[in-house]
Parts: structure tokens; C-alpha cells; sequence
């Protein structure tokens, strides 16, 4: 790494980590200073960074992690910059409670006790606008096309192209993008990799994907929910287990291939899910998506082709066990992946070390029944606001148990602060209704 550097002429390295909420930091160092922060780590402020320190212990350390070195193409060639994550730590050396990559870390090694590696593959939706809002002040998506469209010369495809360029130089690797269902939408699927070089490779993503925007005279937003008239924009995240090369959700013969470890894995998921539901859709806006229709899943419900459910088992490939999983729909992409991925797989394999039983599979369209139909089938919703997320959150053992108790306690303070907020905005939603008639 330190050879790159020398030979690349990068004068600048940017050390990168996340706060609990999941926005990114970043400190630039002279490549002369590595050396010593790799050694010791670099000392910074942590009480002035959301969640991270109260004010009387503030200090912290940042040490880079070498395996994570990429240059950073937008930043021109020569001189170059590049980049690293980092663990954050305590002035003692010892990991920081506080850092969401140690949260992580920490629920993959418990994965690891019980003998399994955990891995991700995130299918990334996000809207491209015009940089101009229209009438109202309301966003202006940049085309008019649908799921699927081939718009020639549309700014979607010659986007789509540069960012992905951009990822894979930087080691990103891309499996599928295309125009997703809504105006001005894009869906770009990372190749599947373990869950913390997912996390890693999502926000390296999300930064990629708004410089490219920006060099385009476009804006991107993963907001999860722009538009009232059109689906939202989610990360549906296929998961898998694996015991050594072996996959562990894999059983020839089972049900949908399905193994009893991947079916207990999915009724964790499901008995478990309105507790986490506040960290892997963390936003006011994540609930205007969740029920707001478009496929998007808002009850606790699993099945195999059904796109309606929180749990989708998708189709199997004949001789191609290893590729056996499930996929989670409920996330959205402007959570903090770090957290998100550690409540998953914590509620995943709480399944598995209780041996829960899994309900049977949801056939129908679960938007297409009625209230009293669902209550009839035991079908359970997720929480239909931040409010209530953060309610069954505070409830949750587990949650508390999987974030810590530092992330967990300033998670609920910072997130009941946002529900106060929203409560308290007058929208214009009630001044056009309200104002002419009252």
C-alpha cells in the first residue's frame, strides 16, 4: 500500500468511519503520517460527532484498516487521493462501543462461535433529480421512463455507466443496473461479499453515486420515499450463511432447497422484526415507503415468489445450491448499513440458537387482503411509523444486546428527537387541505 502511494503520487489518504447514524466522516492525513496512525491511530474529538463520546471522554483514536485501501478515482489523477475505513478506538487501544463498524464486528464474531460467515448482496435503488426543483419547491426526476426502459440517450444510462466505472476501479464489483419503476429511478446490484466489506462497499457507493450525479449537473438522493405518487426507493439485501465453503441455508430435497438452519434463520427475522424495523429503516420517510404500496413490504410475512413479503426465498437454480439464500425487502438504502446488517444477522441467528418454528409461507398478495382477512391468517404488521418502530425498539432485549448499550441508548434519544420534530411541522399536506376551508 504504502509502494501504490509513492508510485501513484497520492498525496492525500482520507481516513473514513460513520457515526451511529450512518453518515460518513472523513479526516485527510499526509501519506507520511500513515505509518504512525496505523502504529497508534489518529487522535480527534469524538464528543463533537453524533453518538460517538459524551464531552468529559472525548478523546479517540481512528486506525485505518490497510485492506480497505482504494484510490479515489473523482479525485483526478495526479497528485491522488485515496482511502480507508477505520475502527474507531479508545485511547487505551480497545475497540470504541460507540462505532458502528465494531457493532458489526461484534455480531459477526458471534456468527463465527457458532461457526458461520454471513454474506450480503444489496440491490441499490435511488432516484436521479434535476438540480432545479419544480413548482412548490417539489424534486424534478430526470426522465419519464419505467422498470426496465431503454431510454436512448437518457441520462439514467450514461450515469449508470460512469458510476459503475467508477465502483469497479475502486473494487467494487456490479452485478446488475438498470432503470427501476418509478421516474427518474435506478437500481444498482454489488456483487454478494461479506457483510462487513457489503457495509463498507455501501458507503463507498453512496458517496460514488452523488459525485457522479454531481459531475452530470444531476442530483441523486436515496431518500427513501420523494415522491407520494411513486414507489420509493428500498436496498433489498439477499442474505446467506455459510459453515466453511459449505452453504449452511442450503438441504437438497427441502422445500424451496431451503435448509432447517435457513428456515429458523427467516422465523428470527420474522418474530424479531418490528424491533429492529427502527434501525434498518431508521428515517421519518422510511414509513411513507414501507406503506405506501409499490411492492414494498409492510408485514411480517415470507414466501417464495411473493413480493409482497418482508421475506422472499427466491427462485432455485438447479445445480447451483451454493447460491441459496434469502432476501430481506423491508431495508432502505439510506440506513446505516453497519447497524442494519448486525440487527439481521442477530435476529437471524437468535432463530437458529432457539430452534423457532417457522409460520407457514404467505401465497397471496398481502396488500390485496383486507385488515380482517390478515388478522384472520395471523398476519402481523410492521410498525407503521418511526414512532412505533422506536416503541417495539425500546421493548427489545435482543436490540439492546446487538447495538450495545451506548449506540441503542443515543439510537432512541436522536430518533425520538426526529418523531418530535415531524409531529410538531406543520406540512404543506395541511396547509393546502386545511387553510382554504377552515
Amino acid at each position: 500500500m504504502l509502494r501504490t502511494i509513492e508510485e501513484r503520487d497520492i498525496r492525500f489518504v482520507r481516513l473514513w468511519f460513520t457515526d451511529v447514524l450512518g453518515t460518513l466522516k472523513s479526516v485527510a492525513v499526509a501519506p507520511a503520517e500513515l505509518e504512525g496512525a496505523f502504529a497508534e491511530g489518529l487522535g480527534f474529538d469524538g464528543s463533537a460527532i453524533e453518538g460517538l463520546s459524551r464531552v468529559y471522554e472525548a478523546d479517540m483514536l481512528a486506525k485505518p484498516d490497510p485492506t480497505t485501501f482504494q484510490i479515489l478515482p473523482w479525485r483526478g489523477e495526479s497528485p491522488g487521493t485515496a482511502r480507508m475505513f477505520c475502527d474507531l478506538l479508545l485511547p487505551d487501544g480497545t475497540p470504541s462501543v460507540a462505532d458502528p463498524r465494531h457493532v458489526l464486528r461484534r455480531a459477526l464474531g458471534h456468527a463465527a462461535d457458532l461457526g458461520f460467515t454471513f454474506y450480503t448482496h444489496p440491490e441499490v435503488e435511488f432516484f436521479l433529480l434535476e438540480q432545479q426543483r419544480g413548482p412548490r419547491g417539489r424534486p424534478v426526476p430526470v426522465d419519464d421512463a419505467g422498470y426496465f426502459d431503454h431510454v436512448p440517450h437518457g441520462t439514467g444510462h450514461d450515469f449508470r455507466r460512469a458510476a459503475i466505472t467508477m465502483l469497479e476501479s475502486m473494487g467494487i464489483s456490479v452485478e446488475y443496473s438498470h432503470h427501476e419503476g418509478a421516474p427518474g429511478q435506478n437500481e444498482i446490484d454489488l456483487r454478494y461479499a461479506d457483510a462487513l466489506s457489503t457495509a463498507d462497499n455501501i458507503m463507498t457507493f453512496r458517496t460514488v453515486v452523488k459525485e457522479v450525479a454531481l459531475t452530470q449537473g444531476v442530483y441523486a438522493t436515496f431518500m427513501p420515499k420523494p415522491f407520494s405518487e411513486h414507489p420509493g426507493s428500498g436496498m433489498h439485501t439477499h442474505l446467506s450463511l455459510f459453515e466453511g465453503d459449505s452453504n449452511a441455508f442450503y438441504e437438497p430435497g427441502a422445500p424451496y432447497q431451503l435448509s432447517k438452519t435457513g428456515r429458523q434463520f427467516i422465523a428470527g427475522l420474522l418474530r424479531h422484526g418490528s424491533e429492529i424495523t427502527a434501525v434498518t429503516n431508521q428515517w421519518v420517510n422510511s414509513y411513507k415507503r414501507l406503506w405506501g404500496g409499490g411492492e414494498a413490504p409492510a408485514h411480517l410475512t415470507w414466501g417464495h415468489n411473493n413480493r409482497s413479503a418482508l421475506v422472499r426465498v427466491p427462485m432455485h437454480k438447479p445445480n447451483k445450491g451454493q447460491s441459496t439464500r434469502i432476501e430481506v425487502r423491508s431495508l432502505d438504502a439510506a440506513c446505516n448499513p453497519y447497524l442494519a446488517f448486525a440487527v439481521l444477522l442477530g435476529a437471524g441467528l437468535k432463530g437458529i440458537e432457539e430452534g423457532y418454528d417457522l409460520p407457514p409461507e404467505s401465497e397471496d398478495d398481502v396488500w390485496g387482503l383486507t385488515d380482517a382477512e390478515r388478522r384472520a391468517m395471523g398476519v402481523k404488521p410492521l410498525p407503521a411509523s418511526l414512532g412505533r418502530a422506536l416503541e417495539a425498539m425500546e421493548e427489545s432485549d435482543l436490540v439492546a444486546e446487538l447495538l450495545g448499550e451506548h449506540v441503542f441508548d443515543f439510537f432512541l434519544r436522536n430518533k425520538h428527537q426526529e418523531w418530535l420534530d415531524y409531529r410538531r411541522e406543520v406540512s404543506r399536506f395541511e396547509l393546502d387541505r386545511y387553510l382554504p376551508r377552515l
